[in-house]
């Protein structure tokens, strides 16, 4: 099945290719022509998934899925969520996120926090959606080199690591992105 994945994100490309497996073609947006940002303008992980699969479809008509994900803090009112990727600033400055999420955490003992993925697939005109969680606490400090994001920071439920201490099949097989690829392989076959 040929479907294009509306990113230019060179971690969740090869995440989702990874989780999807054989059957799949994944194209990309310069694959497909866009190569202009897609504006995410929701106020929800949910409305900005949306907005992009239905900027790629309407600009193709081919197939396709966005995701958008965020990283929800309960000390922090589910902050950054919809916000992850410009926390601190207009960029994907990660590094600059990391350092802002661990000054607002500074003395702040509950650390529970979650991240989330949303996937808006549309074939043939249909819109669907889909989620993946995974439960976790924010560290102390950075720890690990392997990922992208919050991912130094982020030490998923029932493990002693963050997702960047982990390989990309380890992380994949516990995420939140992994499982909502799951979940959109589980509507494709259906």
């Amino acid at each position: 099945m040929k479907i294009v994945f509306a990113t230019n994100n060179a971690h969740k490309l090869s995440e989702v290719r990874a989780v999807l497996g054989e059957g799949f073609e994944l194209v990309t947006l310069k694959e497909v022509g866009i190569t202009e940002d897609i504006p995410e303008t929701g106020s929800t992980l949910d409305e900005n998934a949306s907005i992009k699969s239905h900027y790629v479809y309407e600009r193709t008509g081919l197939d396709c899925f966005a995701d958008d994900t965020g990283l929800e803090v309960e000390a922090l009112n589910g902050a950054p969520g919809v916000r992850s990727a410009r926390y601190a600033t207009d960029g994907h400055d990660f590094a600059a996120n990391n350092r802002k999420l661990l000054h607002e955490l500074e003395g702040v003992e509950n650390r529970k926090a979650r991240f989330r993925t949303v996937i808006s697939l549309i074939r043939g005109g249909v819109e669907q959606r889909v989620e993946g969680i995974v439960n976790g606490t924010i560290a102390t400090e950075e720890s690990g080199c392997e990922g992208f994001g919050y991912d130094p920071l982020f030490i998923p439920e029932g493990k002693s690591v963050t997702f960047a201490e982990m390989s990309a099949e380890e992380k994949n097989a516990i995420s939140h992105r992994g499982r909502a690829v799951e979940a959109l392989v589980r509507i494709i076959k259906a």
